[in-house]
This record gives structure tokens, sequence and C-alpha cells, in this order.
């Protein structure tokens, strides 16, 4: 999978991050941007939901 992120690395040059890393095996991260702090959710079904 690595060689997957990397080739997308080159293509465009977006940063990829692996949901379940941030969210450390778990479901659930906490994203702080500009001092507002947002929940990362992996749900039951895999798909990803981004909340304030």
């Amino acid at each position: 999978m690595n060689a997957q992120i990397d080739q997308w690395l080159t293509a465009d040059a977006t940063p990829v991050h692996e949901a379940r890393v941030l969210t450390e095996g778990g479901s659930l991260a906490r994203i702080l941007l500009d001092g507002q702090v947002y929940a990362l959710r992996i749900t039951r079904a895999g798909k990803l939901i981004l909340t304030k």
C-alpha cells in the first residue's frame, strides 16, 4: 500500500493520511484547526464523518 501512496504523492503532491493511523486503531480522532476542534469518526460501515 505504501507504493500506492507514494505514487499519489508524486502525481499531485497532496499529502495522504491513513484514517486508522489518525484514530490509532479506534474510531475517533480529534483534529485541531485554527483553534477549532473537529471530530473525525470512522463508522461501522467504514465511512468517514468529520464534524465540528
